[in-house]
């Protein structure tokens, strides 16, 4: 069974740029939540795409998906249709990627049972 993951929030993202700048936290969370609120608005205001791309960070875009006319509700076998819509996807640059595509066995962690790479 496994265990829900760490989760993170705004305050923490805040506390860490406050280490960073070596500022106190009540100066850094207004700069944090305005740069958080202003990505987000601007995928909201997609009109119907957009890319955001930040240099050794990402890339986030908002997509137009196709109209799915034959899906089917699994639960009472109902064909229904499903319009077109927007959806947001992330890129991660190429640093961030290149530490996350490292082994979980090179780095110390546990290997979930049931991969290909689990030792018991």
């Amino acid at each position: 069974m496994s265990t829900k993951p760490k989760t993170l929030t705004k305050k923490d993202v805040a506390r860490r740029v406050s280490d960073i700048m070596n500022e106190p936290i009540y100066k850094c969370e207004p700069w944090v939540g305005a740069v958080i609120s202003s990505i987000g608005q601007l995928m909201m205001e997609a009109d119907p795409d957009i890319r955001i791309e930040l240099r050794d960070f990402g890339v986030f875009e908002v997509k137009k998906t196709r109209a799915k006319p034959k899906a089917r509700n699994p639960k009472t076998n109902e064909t229904v249709f499903i319009p077109s819509r927007r959806k947001t996807h992330f890129k991660p640059s190429k640093r961030i990627k290149a530490v996350l595509q490292q082994p979980l066995s090179e780095l110390a962690y546990d290997v979930p049972q049931g991969s290909a790479d689990y030792v018991s």
